[in-house]
């Protein structure tokens, strides 16, 4: 019979991915402001949770399913894909969340399966189709 996990626990696991959650959002607003010039990385959420980096990585995949970078990352798409329907130049975008220009192309990509450019125009062809 497999031992259950207690109550505690359980309610710590959801506490640290709802205070993980909170930050990135207050990080990513910083971001977007202008506030701070440099992207966190998932040991930085782990020191301002005052936590290890690897219990962090563990409770989020273990409440979530999924690796707290999954967030992070899908947050910055959001972002993103709002400042190209916005028509913010894909430069000023890149540079604003604090990725090389190309880099951010090759990010971008990896997620959406296209680039930034190929993102703007398909909104532009839906636009004109509708």
């Amino acid at each position: 019979m497999p031992t259950s996990i207690p109550k505690k626990i359980l309610a710590r696991q959801h506490e640290i991915t709802a205070d993980f959650l909170k930050e990135v959002d207050k990080h990513l607003d910083d971001v977007i402001q202008g506030r701070v010039d440099d992207m966190l990385e998932i040991r930085d959420f782990a020191e301002i949770l005052h936590i290890h980096p690897t219990h962090l990585s563990n409770t989020i995949k273990l409440t979530t399913g999924k690796a707290p970078c999954w967030f992070f990352e899908d947050k910055i798409m959001v972002l993103a894909k709002n400042m190209l329907q916005q028509n913010i130049p894909i430069k000023a975008i890149a540079l604003k969340l604090t990725f090389d220009p190309s880099n951010f192309t090759k990010f971008f990509k990896r997620f959406e399966g296209v680039t930034p450019k190929q993102y703007r125009e398909q909104l532009y062809e839906t636009a004109l189709s509708h």
